[in-house]
């Protein structure tokens, strides 16, 4: 089956988006109070851990560097200390720029002792001299370290500091809220942006469970309201027949499978919002041939041609969600479409990834627009509403895509309607034996 040519607008639904369903978040964002406080203190004790352990590293590294400062120079004063030698007859004192001294060879002994004896004795005197003058020194300077080292770590976790603050005082009330750190592009600012990026998300993500909650309770009352509206007319009426009971019994029951189906979709999305656990092959060839002999009667009620071209298509994930996805998407085409137009489907393999293609016509969707589609409860305009539509299909057919790690690309037509793509994860290797009767493959996590 060739594929139209769409105006080049494609649109693929962002993960904020293919989340905006029930989470069990808290709306208030806040945590349990039991332990609070606790916890608190046990942070408030702890506070200067990080910082006490910068400084005590500073300070050792410090120590460890004079002392092997200390101990280059010890040999080196050593080696420049005097020396007294002689040879033949000439007194030789080397060492601190001395020279030589010519005597006789009595003198030479005589000499030889006292001489040896002052420049020993002078060298452990400059050597205890320098010791303990450097001990003085690496003392003093040990102390001033761990001062120095105690304000540079400070300075070290200010940004940190900063983070914790902001996070402790943003909720879920107050997201919009940013770090905006400052200063040198480096590690800490990078990660002040990325939580700032975490926040942007969290925004979009509690907006739209917001608006998702308000949305479902609108689209639940008004059912509600029009069941008891029709049961509170039909006990009032004093002059009821059977036939008047029988036609408001009927009008009520309607209203409720309205608000059965409405639930049964909310549930869905919720399913493909979780993830899969597990997945099992699936068959998309033969889904989409069920769901095609399946609507034909409906297509061909609304005066549309119905073409199918199906080739072997294996995938992995759960076989409920899928058809649920097939039967969605091909209802779509179906229900926003124009008499006399035209909904196309096929499935196939390619670079060993199987895809599911639907094109219809139908009204000329805006760029812009498109993005609103994959949205729960939102509808365009009356072109595009639908009586029996509840505005959660292509949403609950994002979220399932999600679900099996499938990329959902749908392009507008220049000449109306949808092109949507749904390209699979290849499938897994096949085992090296046939799985059992009813046993389930576990497909690992990562693609």
């Amino acid at each position: 089956m060739s594929e139209p040519r769409g105006r080049g607008v494609a649109w693929t639904p962002p993960a904020s988006q293919r989340t905006t369903g029930p989470t069990g978040l808290r709306s208030d964002g806040g945590a349990t109070r039991e332990g609070g406080a606790s916890k608190a203190a046990r942070g408030r004790a702890g506070r200067h851990s990080v910082r006490m352990r910068l400084t005590l590293l500073y300070v050792g590294l410090f120590l460890v560097s004079a002392a092997c400062l200390l101990t280059i120079t010890y040999f080196l004063v050593d080696q420049q200390l005097p020396q007294v030698t002689t040879n033949g007859g000439v007194i030789a004192i080397t060492g601190g720029g001395s020279g030589g001294l010519g005597a006789g060879a009595a003198a030479v002994s005589a000499c030889q002792p006292l001489l040896q004896e002052v420049a020993g004795r002078v060298g452990r005197n400059t050597l205890n001299e320098l010791l303990i003058e450097s001990g003085i020194a690496l003392g003093i300077m040990a102390v001033a370290s761990v001062g120095l080292g105690w304000l540079m770590a400070g300075r070290v976790l200010s940004p940190l500091r900063t983070i914790t603050a902001a996070a402790r005082r943003i909720s879920a009330r107050s997201l919009h809220q940013r770090i905006a750190m400052t200063g040198p592009d480096d590690e800490l600012k990078e990660l002040g942006d990325t939580f700032d990026q975490l926040l942007g998300r969290l925004d979009a993500s509690f907006r739209a469970q917001r608006q998702f909650v308000a949305n479902a309770s609108h689209e639940l009352r008004t059912p509600l309201a029009r069941q008891r509206t029709l049961l509170e007319v039909a006990l009032r009426d004093r002059a009821a027949t059977n036939a008047s009971l029988r036609a408001a019994c009927e009008r009520a029951l309607a209203a409720g499978e309205q608000q059965e189906r409405l639930i049964a979709a909310l549930l869905t999305l919720a399913r493909g919002e979780r993830g899969l656990d597990r997945f099992e092959p699936v068959d998309l060839a033969a889904i989409v041939a069920a769901a095609v002999a399946a609507r034909r009667g409906d297509a061909e009620a609304a005066q549309l041609s119905l073409a199918a071209s199906i080739q072997p298509a294996a995938a992995a994930g759960d076989p409920g969600l899928a058809e649920r996805l097939v039967a969605n998407l091909i209802d779509n085409a179906i229900r926003y479409n124009t008499p006399g137009g035209q909904v196309e489907i096929g499935t196939g393999t390619r670079a060993g990834r199987p895809y599911l293609t639907v094109t219809n016509t139908g009204p000329v969707i805006p760029p812009d627009q498109l993005g609103r589609l994959f949205r729960p409860f939102q509808r365009m305009d009356l072109a595009r509403r639908s009586p029996g539509g509840l505005g959660l299909g292509l949403a609950i057919s994002s979220a399932i895509a999600a679900a099996h790690r499938a990329d959902l690309r749908a392009v507008t037509r220049a000449a109306g309607g949808l092109a949507i793509e749904v390209l699979f994860p290849p499938p897994p290797p096949p085992l090296a034996r046939p799985p059992a009767s009813g046993e389930r493959i576990l497909v690992p996590a990562g693609r």
